[in-house]
């Protein structure tokens, strides 16, 4: 009669199935996290675009105009140095966070970028007479595409 020994320990399919579930749970969790970055990065961008609009509106209110963006140099650096010229406005700027805004030599100037790395826009055109839009790239890093985040919705 021939008798079973039961050794202890697990087969080599076990262990791969094991590992199989610990990658897609892995995966699950990437994925989640991502996602969840991706909706603080944007949060991040409608909270900086409250603040330049309310900054906007500001500088409106004591000059009677917006920053014109077809001055010479980047748009947005141009709309930065403006709003710094106006004491409410600059107070404003004082609450955007120091990691999306490099400061150069010149006081008044800066750069603003987006939490991808990109710097914003802003687009005015003063025949319109509407209010400017600020832009961020979003997080593919491109200008003009689906996932671009605009002060006045997509």
């Amino acid at each position: 009669m021939a008798e079973w020994t039961h050794k202890r320990g697990m087969t080599l399919v076990e262990i791969l199935v094991v590992l199989a579930v610990i990658a897609m749970l892995a995966g699950m969790v990437l994925v989640v996290t991502l996602r969840v970055e991706n909706q603080s990065s944007e949060a991040t961008v409608a909270n900086v675009f409250a603040l330049l609009r309310s900054a906007l509106r500001e500088y409106y209110d004591f000059t009677g105009g917006f920053p014109d963006p077809n001055d010479a140099g980047n748009r947005i650096e141009r709309m930065y140095a403006a709003l710094e010229s106006v004491p409410a406005s600059r107070e404003l700027l004082r609450g955007i966070d120091s990691i999306l805004v490099q400061r150069l030599d010149d006081p008044r100037t800066a750069k603003m970028y987006d939490p991808w790395g990109t710097r914003f826009d802003y687009l005015y055109d003063s025949e319109d007479d509407s209010f400017p839009t600020l832009v961020s790239a979003g997080p593919d890093k491109k200008f003009g595409t689906a996932d671009d985040i605009r002060s006045k919705g997509k």
